[in-house]
């Protein structure tokens, strides 16, 4: 009881302490520059690449023994106005790997679920006006050459890791 008490005794002194500074610090030019350097530097820093999330899970899957499916995988070498339909092949492949882990009852069926659902988030964000420009140059997602699991994921991280440079 004693121990709880000093505890928020002490969390109590610590919020009047940092308070009383942050009102100190609102009160000039060089605070506020401080303040807004805390609070904006370190989500840019995180924020610097919107598919940081799907790089990470995918990292995740990328031993799974569980999946052995064939999947349609886009080059990674295509026309930089291709990205978009390219990034929009792989997700469609990865509900083909959804599909799969639940057929198998794989350990990664939940990291395979973020991917797509980060995936999808950032492909609505950034969504093209006009398809019909893309789609004339661009190939379509069954075009390209079916590969084992191994070297999907291994194009699919090369191709978000050349999205975020």
């Amino acid at each position: 009881q004693k121990t709880y008490l000093k505890n928020i005794c002490l969390q109590y002194q610590l919020y009047l302490l940092l308070k009383s500074h942050f009102l100190c610090l609102l009160k000039n030019e060089t605070g506020l520059i401080i303040i807004f350097l805390c609070a904006y530097v370190p989500k840019t820093a995180a924020g610097h690449c919107r598919w940081a999330e799907v790089l990470k899970d995918l990292e995740l899957i990328k031993t799974s023994k569980d999946i052995d499916v064939r999947l349609y995988t886009a080059n990674t070498d295509e026309d930089k106005e291709c990205q978009e339909p390219v990034m929009r092949c792989f997700f469609l492949e990865m509900k083909v790997v959804v599909q799969e882990c639940h057929i198998k009852k794989c350990s990664k069926t939940q990291d395979v679920l973020n991917i797509l659902k980060n995936g999808n988030a950032s492909l609505e964000n950034n969504k093209v006006s006009n398809n019909s420009t893309i789609s004339a140059k661009c190939k379509e997602c069954e075009e390209y050459e079916e590969k084992n699991f191994t070297e999907f994921i291994q194009s699919f991280v090369k191709v978000i890791q050349k999205e975020c440079k």
